[in-house]
């Protein structure tokens, strides 16, 4: 009996040392997740100082500007440095217009491509034309921007421009066809953003279930009405995020747009007409801007670009979340 007293304390003994060893581990387990979470949680949170500290920098870099002009510098269309008067409504009319044009015509054909290499390319073609359109994702912008303003910028001026004047007219596209403009800078953006869109699109429809996509075929559902009621249903977010990524990159491109846009500070509706965009702006004109207004007004341009993504941005997230609704809905 005392023997099986004094086994029953040792098995006591035991699962008491177990159970602080256990707790003892679970000690640093939870310790270490502690720190972890510490640690991830400065990371997320450096990164909003350094948002709101580029906000608060712009505004107090803009404010002379912003107190000498009031709301007028974000509409007024005069940008005369000479003279210390500065309106930010050219800049925002080329920057919009040329994002503009380059959604217009880069989604669709983004699109087109994405759908080819997930629905129709051969087996054998897909990864070397993915690696293709990959591979002009990472081609600099001011490579870009040499070939829109020596090859693609005569083209247009020959080719593209005359028919488009007879065609379509006012008030977007008249005048002579000077080749530089607006449009033009619109055309190289949309080159510049389909790889970047295309790229995420292909990425996102392969995400697709092959079941789903059988299962409508086999009811007999077309092609495009497989696209169209499962794969982008299926896909909605994926696919707006890579609008507006691409929208992110033709908003804020620089060189690319300072080559071919025409670095005029003067407003018209004609797309064929030189214009100038934010970023081509401050490009052109940071380096030798007088520290009185000039360079008040060029930090105002560059919290309005801060102010359109944040609204861009903002918008898209709308729009995911409206899109959630409706299909929870149904």
């Amino acid at each position: 009996m005392s023997q099986h007293m004094i086994e029953t304390e040792d098995m006591v003994d035991s699962v008491k040392e177990a159970m602080q060893r256990q707790a003892a581990k679970s000690a640093i387990f939870l310790r270490q997740d502690r720190i972890f979470a510490g640690i991830t949680f400065s990371f997320a949170a450096l990164v909003l100082l350094v948002l709101f500290g580029i906000l608060a920098s712009l505004v107090v870099q803009a404010w002379p500007v912003i107190n000498e002009f009031g709301l007028g510098f974000f509409y007024s269309t005069t940008w005369s440095p000479s003279t210390d008067e500065f309106g930010a409504g050219i800049a925002i009319w080329g920057t919009l217009a040329t994002s503009l044009i380059a959604l217009i015509i880069g989604v669709p054909i983004s699109f087109g491509i994405a759908m080819f290499l997930t629905e129709s390319c051969p087996v054998w073609m897909r990864r070397p034309l993915g690696t293709a359109i990959e591979l002009l994702a990472g081609v600099p912008s001011i490579i870009y921007g040499f070939w829109g303003l020596f090859i693609f910028a005569p083209m247009i001026q020959e080719y593209v421009q005359p028919w488009m004047i007879n065609w379509l007219g006012a008030p977007f596209f008249v005048g002579p066809p000077l080749g530089l403009g607006v449009f033009t800078a619109g055309l190289v953006l949309a080159l510049m953003i389909i790889p970047f869109i295309a790229s995420v699109m292909r990425d996102v429809f392969e995400t697709v279930p092959s079941v789903l996509k059988e299962s409508a075929y086999g009811i007999g559902c077309t092609r495009w009405e497989v696209v169209k009621n499962i794969v982008l249903p299926y896909t909605r977010v994926g696919v707006i995020g890579g609008i507006m990524l691409g929208l992110g990159r033709a908003l804020g491109e620089t060189m690319a747009v300072t080559f071919v846009i025409g670095n005029a500070n003067r407003f018209a509706l004609n797309l064929f007409a030189p214009g100038n965009s934010i970023a081509s702006t401050l490009a052109n004109e940071f380096a030798e801007a007088d520290p009185t207004m000039h360079i008040p007004a060029l930090f105002g341009l560059g919290l309005i670009l801060f102010i359109i993504t944040f609204v861009v941005l903002s918008a898209s997230e709308w729009l995911i979340k409206q899109g959630e609704r409706k299909a929870g809905k149904r």
